[in-house]
């Protein structure tokens, strides 16, 4: 530990350089610090309030020279957390080394403006001791907020931009503080949360502005962004993601959300070769052998910039002395000479502690950043940069790694990948279609409007599947009960008379909208918030039936349990091709029908400036809609899970009472089982409960065969790849019997991970244990399991279960999980129900020269064609599990616009929208199919809201 006393030192000495150069940064109000002899260069350095300063220092000056004079000329005490990044040659953006002279760093000292930003990020903002310190931090998390880098929830930026708001202007007043909002960005989609923010800021009447400063540290420090800087990496599988470091290590990224993390106690050693980072973790006391985890970047540069970062950051944290620098080699040198310099944390604290500095006074900068400038300053690996340079905020943050995620064990599924389109009275002609886009609206509004038409009819179709369809079906049948036909009738059909309506009006008002008849000249049409606002209004007053389909899903489910006549009706009308889906799907729409109109408006609010005609309907229409998805999201979210349970039920044989009270579905997929045999492919369902394995079936329907269940009561889970030498292998430890299984990736083996153990704690946390999970009967469980167990494949035919789908389609989602080798969550299918969408593509084959027009609808991870949107059913649909969504590269010779390309091994489809805003629409949606998630992003819709 080095002594107060000597921290007297000068700052050369402190580094442990060879000569001196002037006063520390500890030291402010005193003398710049010494500089070498020699022609002076003039420096522009940005700081944290955008405003810019001029340094005079040497050509021989080290850079910590120039850090000083930065430092001394804020009066800062605490200046070892921040840093001086610039962009180099290679257009990266690196830190500036404060050992190395300046000049041999910044070739072009007249073309470049270094920038004072915040560089370690404490995870206490406590431990910052001067108000000036939490002060530039306050101003780095406004920056990082303004330009999209800190991700977080509209509840947190509005509370996080109050703060900064209070900071500024002071107290609450109406006029003030909605007039500054509007003349200041501080987030990138501001608009859609001013509301919030101006709510939030009338709660911090009488709050300092340093006050302000330390609450909005204390929100921010919670949040999974901050302080992160992003640096682009793959895995070994090719899976594109992100790493960065922090105080507690190393910390992999999958868009902007973190799955996994390495401590610091557990690295043994940071290396980088070529383009290849390594991190080596220390010995576990289980295995014998070291374990080192390889990352691929784009360059050895970016690898040596993110290896240097993280040797900084470990000695910052972790040390309590700067480390002393290794004497020089008399002949050979060999790896990096590069180190810390500077004083760790704990020095930092233990100085100003000790020497309690005097109060420094500052003045507050009052106008905010430009997200602007920031994204013309910052570059390289510190931020997730698109293909124009621009830096952008969550939507695009996360989808820049979505739809990469395919590995090479993806199996084949020929049934499933080719819709059979090939009439040929589709082709368009290509220059009239470009014409026929010159003459309709451009404005984004018009296009997110026509996305509310285009979902509208979809919608209105799925409710004709039950008011009309099915009612024809089971309407003159006995044996079905008049009680269910009833309930479903007198809660279905006024919803369907309302969508009627509404529809007709959507479809006036953006015939209006596109000129195509002679109503614009009655007034202003080019709007839809009206429209929306009377018909949310309206489908208030159908909350009453809303709230009973829950009932409605019930009933029919105790009906067909009931009878077997019941049953096998609602199963023949499965199998028409107006039923598109299963059954029990179309009775949720309505619910989830709230959720679309909700993110229409968000879109439409976030589009509109505050004094649009059309902003103020578009905000009464979404406080509507929102309160009523508020209301109905406990019936939701039950819902949604008895459906995955029923849907379940009608996939597996050999289990009884799936469907129990308390019981939750969590995680569906394909996993390779180790027994005598072998690795052995085996289904596996993940409850809450429970794990059921099971194989495919022999069955005419194709069940699977459940072969056993283990009861997450006391099961624990260990990784055991090292043990079996399987690939993405972990061992399952039951009361009664081991697993072990391996997944087809890394990946896909962290997810089944992170959620087997977050369903053994919610087990855990249970009150009681369902003891008839315990004693199974199953026949190839009836002596206890061990980890070299054998399966009989002779068992797979199977009795039949009361649901079993003789004929069924054969494209669920646990059909193409099989074959596809991958798996969905609870989540996944939650994320699927917001992200539906239907509309007019142009298709083309891989090998075919015109473009074919159709109705495509996107819904429960599939793609839905149709020649029109009159249609009653799909022409062939294709399942989107495992397939990855691109733009095309100029080699496939497409020279088009608004072009995504959809490929799964030697399948390849193009597809053609008609507007920016609608290309972008159908990338978004596909790549939520895509791409699987984890457990932890929000596990409820209450989270999301």
């Amino acid at each position: 530990m080095v002594e107060p006393a000597d921290r007297s030192s000068t700052a050369g000495q402190r580094l442990g350089a060879p000569e001196s150069f002037g006063v520390s940064t500890l030291e402010p109000g005193l003398r710049p610090p010494a500089q070498p002899p020699g022609r002076q260069v003039s420096m522009r350095v940005q700081m944290l309030d955008d405003t810019q300063e001029v340094f005079q220092i040497s050509q021989r000056s080290p850079g910590k020279v120039l850090f000083d004079l930065v430092c001394a000329h804020l009066n800062l005490v605490e200046g070892d957390y921040f840093g001086l990044e610039y962009q180099d040659q290679r257009k990266m953006t690196v830190w500036l080394d404060l050992l190395k002279p300046t000049l041999k760093q910044i070739r072009r000292p007249k073309n470049t403006i270094l920038r004072f930003v915040v560089k370690f990020f404490p995870p206490d903002h406590t431990q910052l001791l001067e108000e000036l310190t939490r002060y530039l931090f306050a101003l780095q998390i406004k920056r990082d907020l303004a330009c999209g880098r800190l991700i977080c929830n509209d509840t947190s930026a509005a509370l996080m931009v109050s703060h900064i708001i209070q900071s500024e202007i002071g107290d609450f007043d109406e006029t003030q503080s909605w007039q500054h909002l509007l003349h200041n960005k501080y987030l990138p989609d501001q608009d859609a949360i001013r509301d919030e923010i101006i709510d939030c800021h009338r709660e911090h009447v009488g709050q300092t502005p340093a006050e302000s400063d330390y609450q909005l540290l204390e929100i921010a420090r919670r949040l999974e962004m901050y302080g992160v800087r992003l640096h682009p990496a793959k895995d070994r599988e090719g899976t594109k993601l992100s790493l960065a470091v922090a105080n507690s290590g190393v910390l992999v990224f999958q868009g902007n959300t973190k799955i996994n993390s390495f401590n610091w106690s557990k690295i043994r050693k940071l290396s980088f070769k070529r383009k290849r980072f390594l991190i080596k973790l220390r010995a576990d006391p289980t295995n014998a052998h070291h374990d080192t985890l390889e990352f691929a970047m784009a360059s050895r540069d970016c690898c040596k910039v993110f290896w240097k970062i993280c040797v900084e950051y470990h000695a910052f944290f972790r040390l309590f002395e700067e480390p002393k620098p290794k004497p020089k080699p008399i002949l050979f040198t060999r790896g990096s000479s590069f180190r810390f310099s500077g004083r760790t944390q704990k020095q930092i604290i233990d100085y100003v502690k000790d020497s309690e500095p005097k109060k420094v006074p500052f003045e507050r900068c009052s106008v905010p950043p430009s997200p602007g400038s920031e994204k013309s300053s910052l570059g390289g690996p510190h931020v997730a940069v698109n293909g124009n340079g621009s830096v952008n905020g969550q939507r695009m943050g996360r989808t820049a790694v979505l739809g990469a995620e395919q590995s090479a064990e993806i199996q084949p599924l020929s049934p499933l990948t080719s819709p059979l389109l090939t009439e040929a009275g589709y082709v368009r002609n290509d220059e009239e279609d470009e014409a026929r886009r010159k003459k309709f609206p451009t404005d984004k509004a018009y296009f997110i409007a026509k996305e509310l038409l285009t979902t509208e009819r979809t919608y209105l179709n799925d409710l004709q599947v039950i008011t009309e369809s099915f009612h024809s079906a089971v309407g003159k049948d006995e044996a079905f009960p008049d009680s269910v036909k009833s309930l479903i009738s007198a809660n279905y059909d006024p919803v369907y008379k309302f969508h009627q309506g509404f529809l007709k009006e959507t479809e006036q008002r953006l015939a209006q909208w596109s000129g195509r008849s002679n109503a614009h000249i009655k007034g202003d049409y080019q709007r839809i918030g009206d429209v929306l606002l009377k018909n949310i209004q309206g489908l208030r007053q159908l909350t009453i039936h809303l709230q009973k389909h829950s009932e409605c899903l019930v009933e029919l489910e105790r009906a067909c349990r009931s009878s077997r006549k019941v049953e096998t009706l609602c199963r023949d009308f499965e199998q028409q091709r107006v039923c598109y889906l299963p059954l029990n799907i179309f009775l949720l729409r309505p619910l989830h029908r709230l959720l679309h109109y909700k993110l229409i408006l968000e879109r439409l609010c976030k589009h509109y400036p505050p004094t649009h005609d059309d902003f103020r309907d578009c905000r009464a229409a979404l406080a509507d809609i929102s309160e009523m998805v508020l209301q109905l999201q406990g019936i939701m979210m039950k819902m949604e899970n008895f459906q995955k349970l029923i849907e379940l039920k009608k996939d597996l044989t050999g289990v009884e009472d799936l469907i129990s009270p308390g019981r939750e579905f969590i995680r569906l997929g394909c996993l390779s089982k180790l027994s005598g045999k072998g690795l052995q492919q085996r289904m596996f369902f993940l409850f809450s409960d429970c794990l059921v394995y099971t194989s495919r079936g022999m069955t005419p329907s194709n069940q699977f065969k459940v072969h056993g269940q283990l009861p997450l009561y006391g099961m624990t889970i260990r990784e055991s790849e090292e043990e079996w030498g399987v690939p993405h292998s972990f061992t399952l430890f039951g009361q009664r019997q081991s697993v072990v299984v391996a997944a087809s990736c890394t990946s896909e083996m962290e997810r089944w991970v992170e959620d087997i153990r977050m369903a053994i704690d919610l087990a855990e946390q249970s009150s009681s244990l369902n003891n008839d999970l315990l004693s199974t009967s199953l026949s190839d469980n009836s002596k206890s399991s061990t980890v070299g167990e054998q399966e009989s494949e002779d068992e797979l035919g199977g009795s039949r279960s009361s649901l079993e789908r003789q004929g069924h389609r054969g494209n669920t989602t646990v059909h193409v999980c099989w074959h596809r080798n991958t798996s969905v969550s609870m989540v996944d299918f939650s994320i699927a129900v917001e992200n539906q969408l239907s509309g007019n593509l142009l298709r083309k084959f891989k090998n075919s020269n015109g473009w074919q027009k159709l109705w495509v609808v996107f819904t429960n991870f599939s793609l839905f064609f149709y020649k029109s949107h009159q249609d009653d059913y799909p022409l062939a649909s294709l399942p989107l599990l495992g397939y990855s969504v691109t733009v095309p590269s100029e080699s496939e010779n497409i020279h088009k616009d608004y072009v995504f390309k959809l490929h799964f091994k030697s399948h390849v489809y193009y597809f053609r929208s008609e507007s920016e805003y609608t290309f972008e629409r159908w990338m978004e949606v596909i790549r939520s199919a895509t791409c699987s998630t984890s457990r932890s992003l929000p596990s409820t819709r209450k989270d999301l809201y």
